[in-house]
């Protein structure tokens, strides 16, 4: 009676399984996946962020499918500030969500009919599959290789593209990876989706945490937003960028030559008038949400940054793992012999050590031999968690 798109394999994985039951039984653990930015310990603005969820302006009822303009106006700002030219985005250009996963459903919604093509980076993160599934949308993988740094296999990119493709995302900077879009990419991959009649759908949730220290991320990679060489939907909010993922707002950026950019919007509109999902007491709070990022943001870069170079430290006293280089984001990669499945080495540490780290299946590695760590672990937990994870693998 299930609709096929939902015929999901919702059996857990024997990893989730295994870490299901060694929370059961109370075992230490020292999680070196954590995402959750409010269960690091990182200090919040309580008073000023709680103060803005109390305007009163929120009690009246104003639908508006692009999002109230106050809100609006604050996501233009914040473009605005950036150091990377991007001070031409209109108040009309910006449509907020919920979520980066709402936006990128709109999008696939509008582009896309059933068994059309978006093309998503290789490695990448697994909700891609989840969200084309819902919207009845076909992924198409290209690569991104390593070569002493992690770059776009344009090659791979151009093979994949059939009359049914639709769209190409790039996450910048990827995710788990931590590569930005160089300048020279940006303009191949314009280049590439124009003379196609693709559009581009850049996912920057990440792109303020540029971990090379005194170089701000605008330095490393421009953003997406504002683009005027192909249509473009350039997705962000403040789940990473404030540290804020309970409060929900997020946005997709409209840009590309005037006539898409105008037709796309209509549709985007049409779309989000149909679910008005955002609430109204975030939407005045974001002004002060967006301020509150500049604090976060340097708290995290100063854990993700001692992470690193603890994780370099440790990584030195051993020739058995290596870190891969990561520029942005709040991810490592480690790289390990592949003397086994990612899986079954993950499970080991679990079992016999007591860290819970991420296999490279899980983000569609294509070779073994890849582990995933969290860089906004707590610095104390790290240092633990990554000697015992460099002791382990080191052991013959």
């Amino acid at each position: 009676m299930f609709a096929q798109r939902t015929h999901w394999n919702l059996q857990a994985n024997r990893l989730s399984e295994a870490l299901a039951a060694h929370r059961a039984a109370r075992k230490p653990l020292i999680d070196l996946t954590i995402a959750n930015p409010t269960e690091c310990g990182f200090h919040y603005d309580e008073k000023a962020i709680l103060a803005a969820l109390q305007n009163p302006a929120a009690l009246k009822y104003e639908p508006n499918p692009r999002g109230l303009t106050v809100a609006r106006e604050a996501v233009r700002k914040y473009y605005a500030e950036r150091r990377d030219g991007r001070q031409g985005i209109a108040v009309d250009d910006i449509f907020l969500t919920t979520s980066t996963s709402e936006a990128y459903s709109y999008v696939f919604r509008m582009l896309c009919d059933p068994g059309d093509e978006v093309l998503i980076p290789q490695p990448s993160y697994p909700l891609f599959e989840f969200l084309a599934d819902i919207q009845d949308v076909r992924l198409v993988r290209y690569e991104l290789v390593y070569d002493h740094g992690w770059q776009i296999d344009f090659h791979s990119l151009e093979r994949a593209i059939t009359p049914r493709s639709r769209a190409v995302v790039v996450v910048n900077p990827n995710n788990p990876t931590g590569n930005y879009c160089q300048r020279v990419e940006m303009r191949q991959l314009k280049e590439i989706c124009a003379s196609r009649s693709m559009a581009i759908i850049a996912d920057e949730v990440f792109l303020d945490f540029s971990l090379e220290r005194e170089v701000a991320a605008e330095a490393v990679s421009p953003s997406f937003a504002g683009n005027d060489a192909a249509l473009t939907f350039t997705l962000s909010g403040i789940s990473k960028i404030c540290g804020l993922p309970q409060m929900k707002v997020a946005w997709a950026v409209v840009s590309g030559a005037a006539a898409l950019k105008s037709q796309a919007s209509e549709r985007l509109e049409m779309i989000a008038d149909t679910y008005l999902s955002l609430n109204a007491p975030v939407q005045w709070a974001l002004p002060v949400l967006l301020d509150s990022r500049r604090e976060f943001q340097k708290q995290l870069l100063e854990r993700a940054r001692t992470n690193l170079a603890e994780l370099d430290r440790q990584m030195g006293k051993q020739s058995h793992v290596n870190r891969l280089k990561v520029e942005g984001g709040w991810n490592a990669v480690l790289r390990v012999p592949a003397t086994q499945s990612d899986e079954e080495l993950a499970l080991k540490l679990l079992s016999e050590q007591g860290v819970y780290v991420h296999p490279g299946h899980f983000y569609d590695f294509h070779r073994e031999g890849h582990l995933v760590v969290s860089l906004i672990t707590p610095v104390e937990e790290f240092a633990r968690g990554i000697a015992l994870v460099r002791d382990a693998v080191s052991l013959p």
